[in-house]
């Protein structure tokens, strides 16, 4: 496989604070773009998703990035998370499925994985500390469900594509086609989102990446690459 298989991956939100505030976003990082819900602890147990898979453009050198769902991370060091990743490595793009419960290692879902393809997603909180990771690919017909002892403080809810950390070094952002997310829940209802609640990917003093305003039913937003 071209992506990388071994090694500490890190997905926690990197947000910059001394970046100046813009317009309509509601905060800014250096390796996330998209949308994230805070409340108290203990607040979120349940969060879903569609979206698609994007296509990776050639970039001068090795590039990463992921789309996922998640609980925490967004100002806190736990986090529980699934999704797709589309890298770009010695001029050939890579397309995959994963999940990953922090502090331990990326888990890779060996399940074929094409651009284009229509991804669902669920993480459940179903007793305890006992989670659901549901990831389906529906263009292709299968479904991955693991079940995972969790313990995070459940305080913030995410709908992401980001740049991840590889080995404690921030990679530099793929280049994609825009990542439609659709039919966000929380707690099995609408999100109801606003502008206030999405963020911008920051790399180097220029944007990278960035999602459009939601919809009008608060559940549904575009993510698209800034390419300079």
């Amino acid at each position: 496989m071209g992506i990388s298989t071994t090694g500490q991956w890190n997905h926690t939100c990197q947000l910059d604070t001394t970046a100046k505030p813009r317009r309509n976003i509601g905060w800014i990082s250096s390796n996330w773009s998209g949308y994230s819900i805070t409340g108290k602890k203990g607040a979120f147990k349940r969060v879903s998703a569609k979206w698609n898979v994007p296509f990776v453009r050639p970039s001068r050198g090795t590039s990463y990035s992921s789309a996922w769902i998640g609980i925490d991370g967004f100002s806190n060091s736990n986090l529980i998370q699934t999704g797709t990743g589309h890298d770009w490595i010695d001029g050939k793009a890579y397309y995959y499925a994963w999940w990953e419960i922090l502090p331990a290692s990326v888990t890779f879902i060996p399940l074929p994985i094409q651009p284009g393809d229509r991804m669902h997603a669920s993480i459940i909180k179903c007793s305890g500390s006992n989670w659901l990771i549901c990831l389906r690919n529906v263009s292709r017909n299968w479904t991955f469900r693991t079940l995972q002892r969790y313990s995070g403080p459940q305080t913030s809810a995410e709908w992401i594509v980001e740049a991840p950390q590889i080995n404690g070094a921030l990679a530099t952002m793929a280049r994609l086609s825009p990542v439609v997310f659709s039919c966000c829940r929380v707690n099995g209802k609408r999100p109801k989102l606003t502008a206030d609640d999405g963020g911008i990917m920051l790399q180097n003093s220029t944007v990278t990446s960035i999602p459009s305003n939601p919809n009008r039913a608060g559940d549904g937003f575009v993510v698209k690459g800034v390419h300079q």
